[in-house]
């Protein structure tokens, strides 16, 4: 691995608790993290509804570890929640709950952010996956790494919905997570950056005019973090299946590193403007993997599929080096079986019970491969 490119891997989540005899969210963060051991304090946190507990991982220095802190984490805190009577869920969306019955937490934050965008902020029953991939501190690096890597958010997400189903209703997209997020400014596609100091300016002039106290408050689908010296990628859905996180996370561990490799040999993916990529970003939501995206180098629509293979041959070169081919390579199992949106539609087509789909969810969130993490991760 080159020296000062640490490619360390965080993972953050967005946990539902569920009451498993109504199947409702159950808004019992408070009590659960309570009940938290001391050493997991600093990895769990409420977050904006008390029906919602958030997990970091620590960072993991590959993906092999970075497997088995999540691993844990879900299994920790579903044993927590437990205790309290509730389960954890792993998706976009809860399939009926209404946001007007889930209490915000009373948490300085939040409330500052209810008092400025009231009922938009208040409709932000939605959960994703954040990754974290350690950058360094070359900043310049960061900035280049971002309006690069934009291009690929549209096919992340697409691997990643879960979100099908809002207020016990079919949206017709695979991910309406991401319209609801898109509600609040200074989210999806970041524009074009010439260098740091150009970003820096932004986040200033921001600052200065009263729009942000901070960088923290800027929330694009990829970031450079405001506090870590890490390149965050926030577009995904949070998927369902443990292994789906893997996948994608190593996914832009992959296209960080083959991204600086091009950089030294002074080659460079093309950057395209931000209303192109958000096109895409926009068929992934409403598609998943049963639609097209747009390949703006030949100037036509592929199949999701088909493109997903090709991205997976795009990092082909660096997967044995970061050994996460195992982890790579589960896109072909997504693409085989679908994702969690594809799944929950089909539940919800058989039994026309909602409430089926989180008995589904609460397993899924939780099944992790039959071998181990000593044998296979």
């Amino acid at each position: 691995m080159p020296e000062g490119l640490p490619l360390t891997i965080g993972i953050e989540e967005e946990y539902q608790l569920v009451d498993p005899e109504t199947r409702d969210l159950a808004p019992m963060a408070s009590w659960v993290l309570a009940d938290a051991p001391a050493y997991l304090t600093r990895l769990l946190n409420p977050e904006l509804h008390q029906a919602m507990i958030e997990i970091g991982t620590p960072p993991a220095e590959n993906i092999r570890e970075a497997y088995r802190f999540l691993k844990d984490m879900r299994t920790v805190v579903a044993e927590l929640a437990e205790r309290h009577g509730v389960r954890i869920v792993a998706a976009g969306t809860h399939p009926f709950a209404l946001w007007e019955e889930v209490p915000i937490t009373e948490k300085e934050r939040y409330q500052e952010l209810l008092g400025e965008f009231q009922d938009a902020v208040r409709a932000l029953l939605i959960f994703g996956t954040h990754v974290h991939i350690g950058v360094g501190g070359d900043l310049e690096f960061r900035i280049d790494a971002m309006n690069v890597l934009r291009y690929m958010l549209p096919h992340l997400l697409a691997l990643t919905v879960s979100s099908p189903l809002w207020r016990n209703r079919k949206t017709g997209f695979k991910s309406y997570r991401s319209l609801i997020w898109r509600n609040l400014p200074r989210t999806g596609i970041p524009v074009v950056f010439d260098s740091h100091a150009a970003y820096q300016h932004f986040v200033d002039v921001l600052i200065q005019t009263g729009s942000i106290p901070d960088a923290s408050r800027i929330w694009w689908a990829i970031r450079p973090h405001h506090a870590y010296p890490t390149l965050e990628f926030r577009a995904f859905d949070l998927a369902t299946n443990p292994m789906d996180v893997i996948a994608v996370a190593a996914l832009a561990q992959a296209l960080v590193y083959k991204h600086y490799l091009m950089r030294q040999d002074n080659i460079t993916f093309r950057v395209y403007p931000t209303p192109m990529i958000e096109e895409n970003l926009w068929r992934a939501a409403r598609y998943g993997l049963e639609g097209k995206l747009i390949d703006f180098g030949e100037r036509r629509e592929k199949w999701a599929r088909d493109l997903m293979a090709e991205l997976v041959e795009f990092v082909d070169e660096v997967l044995d080096e970061l050994d996460a081919r195992w982890a790579v390579e589960h896109v072909y199992t997504i693409l085989d079986r679908g994702t969690s949106a594809d799944r929950q539609l089909a539940i919800f087509e058989e039994t026309r019970d909602a409430r089926a789909v989180v008995d589904w969810l609460v397993e899924e969130t939780l099944n992790f491969p039959e071998e181990s993490g000593d044998k296979r991760v």
